[in-house]
């Protein structure tokens, strides 16, 4: 069989016709989505705790134990205040307890000869039980000095300045040699693990709920590698017109508290017209759709998109003007 020029060309034509019948074989049609509002605020991040160390009597601060950055655990040493005073004190009270046992040594051996000398009614009844209260009345004292002992050894075993809790501590106002006063802080230590505290404006405070997911960072990359939170607590009282917020973060870095953090927060939702990334051709820098009529034919369409937005790993392009709900969008075969 002989082809003439003219029918070669017929069959060609009908080849690239068909080439272009199954390049562009799917359309999607165009539907109204609901897109949350991002507010881009920064975190920054704080403990949950932060106590401060206190000491407990006054004095000389003679040793130091720790620096900022340190890590402590609850009831570790942090420094140790000295007051000579209170060796002063303990040993005069056992001067006076040393007399006094020498005193009570007498006053026993006194009644212990009265008991021999009543028997034979030598003394009377009454110089006896006087004898026997000189023996109380010193008893007495020396369980007082006992006691005054015992909280003068208190007050020494205070010098020790205790870490409340386990964590980290954030700061040192004082060095050793410092003269302190009781109630005087030592330390500040941070502890019971991090979150961000966010300061949100005002007009937004409507829009916030306890438990909404919020993203970490200024722009939405892929789901499996976007960090997220949860909005733990909204405090009631608004300061400054800010409105402060606690957000919960799996893995948030415990180093640098007071670090600042971008942070992108839930704020409403609005109508968008969406449709993927490939389904855009840009020519002479302006963005084309290719659109399929209800008679099947196919016509590009002028649009203007917005911003990205990820959708199951895909990448759509929010569409501004030039494309209505229910229009079919003819997509590429990958």
């Amino acid at each position: 069989m002989i082809l003439t020029t003219r029918g070669i060309l017929v069959c060609l034509v009908l080849s690239a016709v068909g080439f272009v019948e199954t390049a562009w074989s799917q359309t999607l049609t165009v539907e109204e989505t609901l897109l949350v509002e991002w507010k881009s605020v920064y975190g920054q991040v704080e403990t949950r705790n932060r106590v401060p160390a206190r000491t407990r009597i006054g004095g000389t601060v003679t040793e130091l134990d720790v620096s900022e950055g340190d890590q402590v655990e609850a009831g570790q040493r942090i420094a140790m205040v000295v007051d000579d005073k209170l060796d002063f004190q303990l040993g005069s009270l056992d001067a006076r307890l040393t007399a006094l046992n020498a005193q009570l040594e007498t006053a026993e051996a006194d009644l212990a000869r009265g008991e021999q000398l009543i028997e034979r009614g030598v003394i009377t009844a009454q110089r006896f039980d006087q004898l026997q209260t000189a023996v109380d009345v010193i008893q007495g004292e020396i369980r007082s000095l006992g006691s005054e002992r015992l909280v003068i050894e208190q007050q020494i075993a205070e010098g020790a300045v205790l870490s409340p809790e386990a964590g980290v501590v954030l700061s040192v106002p004082i060095s050793r040699g410092s003269v302190v006063k009781p109630g005087e802080v030592a330390a500040v230590v941070a502890g019971g693990g991090v979150f961000l505290r966010l300061s949100v404006p005002e007009r937004h405070a409507s829009d916030l709920l306890e438990g909404a997911e919020i993203e970490i960072g200024t722009v939405q990359t892929e789901t499996s590698t976007r960090k997220t939170g949860r909005l733990a607590k909204l405090y009631p009282q608004i300061e400054g017109g800010r409105l402060q917020a606690d957000v919960e973060v799996a893995g948030l870095d415990p180093r640098f508290v007071g670090r600042r953090m971008p942070v992108r927060l839930p704020v409403g939702e609005r109508s968008a017209i969406l449709v993927p990334e490939r389904a855009l051709d840009r020519v002479g820098g302006l963005d084309f759709l290719t659109i399929e009529a209800e008679d099947g034919d196919k016509r590009r369409r002028t649009v203007v998109p917005g911003g990205t937005v990820i959708r199951d790993g895909e990448t759509w392009r929010e569409i501004l003007t030039g494309l209505d709900v229910g229009d079919r969008v003819v997509l590429e075969n990958e």
